[in-house]
């Protein structure tokens, strides 16, 4: 009982946090895309390999704008996640959203992983040491926290819409 009510005075004081950190992750991840896409190379010719020096036209296109303008979609998920809203079927599609967004960063973070540490992928896809090593230290636990907050954000905006639970 106790820890419940820490819990309940924990949500009462930051309602809306974990979409707030989805929101955030998002658009952080967006901003790097479209640096990208712009042209600048921070971090993306160890993660794209060949890819970021060629930079062919459907590259540029769907992997950086196109990712960008999705990863904004998903800070405007974050946002909405951190509202209150009324019980209903908006309510059940937003916070639907947000787990599937919660899913697929999980598994494309978690699959990657246990690809390249038990190199199941085989020699075919021709993965450098440095994109290995940015893979694994960076990019998939950035899709796992990613993941991670948006799952958290889905839990707290579902317990928001219970009945009992002080929301309109």
């Amino acid at each position: 009982m106790l820890l419940a009510m820490q819990e309940d005075s924990q949500d009462k004081a930051t309602p809306g946090l974990w979409g707030r950190i989805a929101a955030t992750w998002a658009v952080a991840f967006a901003v790097l895309h479209f640096y990208w896409a712009l042209g600048g190379s921070w971090g993306l010719s160890v993660s794209a390999g060949p890819l970021a020096e060629e930079r062919p036209g459907w590259f540029v296109v769907v992997g950086l704008w196109g990712v960008g303008t999705l990863c904004l979609v998903g800070g405007v998920l974050g946002w909405l996640l951190a509202q209150r809203w009324p019980r209903g079927a908006g309510g059940r599609v937003v916070v639907s959203l947000g787990w599937c967004a919660c899913a697929v960063l999980l598994v494309r973070g978690i699959a990657v992983e246990v690809l390249l540490l038990t190199g199941a992928a085989g020699q075919e896809i021709n993965v450098s040491a440095a994109q290995r090593l940015w893979t694994l230290v960076l990019w998939n636990p950035w899709f796992l926290v990613g993941g991670l907050v948006f799952g958290l954000a889905a839990r707290d905006f579902g317990r928001a819409e219970r009945p009992g639970s002080g929301v309109i």
